[in-house]
């Protein structure tokens, strides 16, 4: 896989296994239900409201090792075919225990005819992806 187009670290004060729940509880995209059965190569749903409109995004779950790393697939459904389009992401999220803390890296890579992003996209994403982990910390944190 080449370079990430985003990577974002945050601690956790809690132990991966708890941020692993939260994750697989909804909590790495505060707001959306997560439909999936959690097996490789099987389809991960994202239903949810954002600014004020509702959307349904989708992928493939491509590595799960649980409480330390899951990546999928990811992309807008915008016509409602369910198919992948020519350009799409890769998510992983990789735990790592740190004393009695998890550290928590998100990364973003983009996949397929558009790769390259602008420095305002960038930031755009790193926007969004930061405020995923912050959704993702005060939810595991609430739960240990």
């Amino acid at each position: 896989m080449h370079k990430p187009v985003v990577e974002i670290d945050t601690f956790i004060a809690a132990p991966s296994a708890t941020v692993w729940k939260a994750m697989k509880g909804g909590a790495m995209f505060p707001g959306t239900r997560i439909e999936t059965d959690w097996k490789i190569g099987h389809p991960i749903t994202f239903k949810g409201e954002w600014q004020g409109r509702s959307f349904t995004d989708r992928g493939e779950i491509q590595t799960l090792a649980e409480a330390k790393e899951l990546s999928f697939t990811h992309w807008s459904d915008k016509d409602g075919s369910g198919k992948r389009p020519p350009s799409y992401h890769v998510v992983r999220y990789e735990l790592a225990p740190s004393g009695a803390r998890t550290k928590v890296t998100l990364s973003q890579f983009n996949e397929g005819q558009d790769t390259e992003v602008d420095a305002k996209t960038r930031v755009e994403f790193e926007k969004n992806w930061t405020m995923m982990l912050e959704g993702l910390k005060q939810s595991a944190e609430g739960m240990h």
